[in-house]
């Protein structure tokens, strides 16, 4: 309450101080309490009042009091933690760097990879400590995925083609992120689904019937977000030229179209060529090969099966077809666009150092 009688002297700032406090304040997420200080310091010296910074940051009037209170008489160097009293190390430098080659060099034998428990019969560590350790490096022995670098020797030319389609589209053009999703089993379980309760999850058997497959063709409006969407029972050229009637049917009549693909020899079949000699304003562009994530509908088939697809139950192909129709309906009805936000020299800068620390690890 004192503030609101008499205002607070504000805090002054050098240019090095304001560059460093701006700096620690956008660290939230890795130095979480030293950045919150930065923001009411930040706060403070643009002449907010106490009660001010309390209602932006939701904080009380002793937190404001004890970082402008400690900043006064210490600088940025006050605003972080200062080291708390605890037992001493068990672990020296040298065991822990053992403990890493260990990890890094080597496998247990009789595994593919390292656990706790092995490497703490190894080494004689405690359990937790080898797991301390690893958090503190970022490792995580137990966990794997996958990758595959394009071989496509025009892979630099595609990204760029693609990506500026996404990042600049031509004028008065209309861009399309065209694939299928193939093979799209209608599954039956044998049991009942037991429905979510409170404290309870859904559960479902993993045993189930299959009643046949569809293939869904999508066509995503890079601008709007909306889907041009047909299933049917096979995905050859001649589906994907009466899909292509179907696109063309649905977007305006004027103005160029392109069509963003993959490399499937569905998509370079001849019907395919003799249908764009007759649709000359229809421009193919091609992705390289293994870059699937370059193209933005496989985002969109992604969010169907997770919300549709994955827990869903279908007596007979018509019945997943339906379901597949009505979340295709729903999505357009508010359509989000994914915006690309990754250059052309950015994604190829990544995949060089990718490849750079592939070919090093396998020399």
């Amino acid at each position: 309450m004192k503030e609101d009688k008499r205002k607070a002297t504000p805090i002054l700032l050098t240019a090095e101080q304001r560059v460093e406090l701006e700096r620690l304040a956008r660290r939230s997420r890795v130095e979480r309490g030293p950045a919150f200080r930065a923001k009411i310091v930040l706060l403070l010296a643009d002449g907010a009042l106490g009660r001010e910074v309390e209602q932006k940051l939701r904080t009380t009037h002793q937190t404001v009091y004890l970082w402008r209170k400690r900043f006064r008489e210490g600088g940025i160097d006050a605003l972080y933690d200062e080291p708390r009293p605890g037992a001493p190390r068990k672990i020296g430098d040298e065991q822990v760097e053992r403990l890493m080659v260990e990890t890094l060099e080597h496998q247990p034998e009789g595994a593919t990879h390292w656990s706790t428990r092995l490497m703490a019969k190894k080494l004689g560590f405690n359990q937790t400590a080898i797991s301390r350790i690893w958090r503190a490096f970022g490792l995580k022995p137990h966990r794997a995925s996958t990758y595959t670098l394009s071989k496509d020797p025009l892979f630099v030319e595609k990204v760029r083609d693609v990506v500026g389609l996404y990042l600049n589209p031509p004028d008065r053009a209309l861009v399309l992120a065209v694939d299928e999703k193939s093979q799209i089993q209608a599954l039956e379980r044998t049991q009942p689904i037991l429905p979510l309760r409170p404290g309870t999850v859904e559960r479902r058997t993993a045993d189930y019937e299959r009643h046949g497959t569809t293939s869904l063709f999508a066509a995503l409006n890079v601008r709007t977000g909306k889907v041009i969407g047909e299933c049917y029972p096979r995905h050859r050229a001649k589906e994907f030229c009466h899909f292509l009637d179907v696109i063309e049917k649905a977007v305006p009549a004027e103005g160029e179209v392109h069509l963003i693909l993959d490399n499937y020899a569905t998509h370079k079949a001849p019907p395919v060529h003799r249908w764009l000699l007759k649709h000359p304003r229809y421009h193919l562009h091609f992705i390289p090969t293994h870059s699937s994530w370059l193209n933005l509908v496989e985002r969109w088939f992604a969010l169907l099966t997770e919300r549709q697809i994955k827990r869903g139950a279908h007596t007979s192909v018509r019945q997943l077809q339906e379901a597949i129709e009505k979340f295709v309906r729903v999505s357009n009805e508010a359509p989000k666009p994914f915006v690309w936000t990754k250059t052309a020299d950015e994604i190829l800068d990544k995949v060089a150092r990718y490849a750079s620390q592939t070919l090093k690890a396998h020399a």
